[in-house]
């Protein structure tokens, strides 16, 4: 199984979109960073903050910064391969909004130096770069934010889990932990998530066609802190936000580990 995951996997890695769905521009004036979505800036109703930052591997990200003033928990966000700040702007700034969190995130290099074929040491390198990018985004809330660890949940959904459940291995005063439509093997999920002591939620949808829905019943069957899972009846891997379930367990989910004490 692991070794089908793998290419699996690396499959996955090969398609963001392309050309991107957004871009990015300075002020003349100021320098400070705008996005643009197909060409459209996006109406500032909430507070976001674009900024690129470098990371350990000698890249570069492009990340947004959500901010919400009532909120006393911040979600890193790494997503899946299919997507970038464009396709993902409109989902960040409404889970900051209904979750009442301050959001980051970023566009993760998972094509970099990839060729189209299924090759895994071209598929590592490019797994180690997005460790670098998470590390990068993370360094950013820490050092331009001042968040501190104990107030961060850390959400990793598709190829995106195996970034996010890494970095959860190093931060042991981390609030809290979701995976969404994960991937068990190939990323080393399998071998990383005994070693998380603190809350973690899994959601998968039953229909998952890209990522069977045995991954995420196992990899919550790992889980040290077990949180009620959420199983889509019907979702698929790309749908789950359209469910009105998915919204719901969140909020409760945020709600309760708001309440933990920090370590």
């Amino acid at each position: 199984m692991g070794t089908a995951t793998s290419s699996m996997a690396a499959k996955l890695a090969f398609y963001p979109p392309n050309p991107p769905t957004y871009n990015v521009s300075a002020d003349e004036v100021t320098g400070k960073l705008h996005l643009s979505i197909r060409g459209h800036r996006p109406r500032r109703a909430v507070d976001v903050e674009v900024m690129k930052l470098p990371t350990n591997k000698g890249n570069e990200i492009v990340a947004m910064f959500v901010k919400n003033p009532s909120a006393s928990l911040t979600l890193l966000y790494s997503h899946g391969n299919a997507a970038d700040l464009g396709l993902m702007y409109f989902i960040f700034t409404e889970l900051s909004s209904h979750l009442n969190v301050n959001l980051m995130g970023s566009v993760f290099l998972f094509s970099k130096n990839i060729i189209p074929q299924i090759q895994n040491p071209i598929f590592t390198a490019s797994i180690s770069n997005t460790y670098a990018d998470i590390q990068a985004a993370y360094k950013c809330l820490k050092d331009k934010y001042g968040m501190k660890e104990e107030d961060i949940i850390l959400y990793g959904q598709s190829l995106g889990s195996g970034p996010a459940l890494e970095l959860a291995t190093h931060l042991p005063q981390l609030r809290a932990l979701v995976l969404h439509s994960p991937i068990l093997s190939g990323l080393r999920n399998i071998d990383k998530i005994p070693l998380v002591n603190r809350p973690v939620l899994v959601i998968h949808g039953t229909d998952d066609e890209i990522v069977d829905f045995s991954h995420g019943k196992q990899l919550w069957k790992l889980c040290k802190d077990k949180y009620e899972p959420l199983w889509v009846e019907k979702g698929k891997h790309c749908d789950l936000e359209t469910f009105p379930q998915y919204l719901t367990h969140l909020q409760k989910f945020v709600s309760a580990v708001e309440k933990i004490p920090p370590l």
